[in-house]
């Protein structure tokens, strides 16, 4: 299975060094990675840290198909853009998306589920 992680699964798997199977791929956005390492507060050895945990998720980057379903997503729904753009990555890839955020879940855009669920 495909999974796409968003920030905060991201930031729950790093606090808690969870391990996640082999057996599944695991994608992050651009806009994820973005907002991770943009934290005002990390110091340069959690950024050189971020970006070495980071470094084990493949990328889904801002391709012209993705902005396009991004761009439909937020037309149509009260969502903050870089949801959009998470949303719209997890869509391209067919992919799960993992969340805690209640607002993507209940949007019902895309197959949403949480960490737990996939551990």
């Amino acid at each position: 299975m495909h999974f796409v992680l968003d920030s905060n699964a991201v930031i729950h798997v790093f606090n808690k060094s969870l391990r996640l199977s082999a057996e599944h791929s695991y994608f992050i956005s651009i806009i994820t990675e973005i907002e991770l390492l943009s934290f005002s507060k990390l110091t340069q050895e959690d950024i050189v840290e971020t970006r070495k945990a980071l470094s084990k998720f493949k990328r889904i980057h801002l391709t012209d198909p993705v902005k396009e379903r991004t761009i439909q997503i937020r037309r149509m729904n009260k969502i903050k853009l870089p949801d959009c753009i998470i949303i719209a990555s997890a869509l391209e890839e067919k992919a799960t998306l993992i969340t805690y955020d209640q607002q993507l879940i209940n949007c019902q855009l895309v197959n949403c589920k949480s960490l737990e669920d996939i551990l």
